[in-house]
């Protein structure tokens, strides 16, 4: 049994003193970035707390909804990356990587995987609140479609860490860990990714998106 982790796989109470501590880091940090970040509004609104907390629950039900799951962790879910994505398309970076980080930690709660706090905090908050990227691009042309490209290449590097450093010894034979683990984290981000942005491209679906955002806004 290590200090932070039992023999059974669970967190000792050190562990889950630390990793309390580290998530709590992670929301207040973010929420600092959010007051700091140069948005009109500083501070969320109710609309836009309802809108953040019904991407969420969206994000989460569909998370559920798997087509494929991997072993290791990791699956291709039924669109569920976009509902962050689109938090960052409508509020701007700050609100969705705030947004993806809270998603991120309801993700531990209901399907914990822990080997240490920093393995949490990498594959969780960091991971999932790299989808709030996207709102890098709100105000650019096709700005959901870059936007949702670079929310799940952001989740994609956190993964691919994760992968490396934490779990390199499931590597498939002659495969070393950073290879196994671009490879293996490819496999369901970009797949699921790929059919999003088919969907995305769709004219009508686009249109439909523009007038969530600007409905959101007003």
């Amino acid at each position: 049994m290590s200090f932070f982790v039992t023999e059974a796989g669970g967190l000792t109470t050190a562990g889950k003193v630390v990793t309390a501590v580290v998530l709590a880091a992670v929301l207040v940090a973010a929420a600092v970035f959010a007051g700091k970040a140069g948005e009109k509004k500083k501070t969320m609104g109710t609309k836009q707390l309802v809108f953040c907390a019904m991407a969420i629950a969206l994000a989460t039900v569909t998370s559920m909804l798997k087509i494929f799951s991997f072993p290791f962790g990791g699956s291709v879910t039924l669109f569920s990356m976009i509902f962050i994505c689109l938090t960052g398309y409508v509020y701007g970076p700050a609100a969705g990587i705030l947004t993806g980080a809270a998603y991120g930690i309801l993700q531990f709660l209901i399907e914990p995987y822990i080997l240490t706090p920093i393995q949490v905090l990498v594959d969780y908050p960091l991971a999932f609140g790299a989808l709030g990227l996207a709102g890098f691009f709100a105000n650019a042309k096709f700005g959901m479609v870059k936007g949702y490209i670079l929310g799940i290449i952001g989740r994609y590097v956190f993964a691919v860490i994760s992968g490396w450093i934490f779990f390199g010894e499931y590597a498939w034979e002659g495969w070393g860990a950073l290879s196994y683990s671009l490879a293996y984290n490819a496999c369901y981000i970009f797949a699921e990714g790929a059919v999003t942005v088919i969907i995305l491209l769709i004219p009508a679906v686009s249109k439909a998106l523009g007038e969530v955002k600007v409905m959101a806004n007003n």
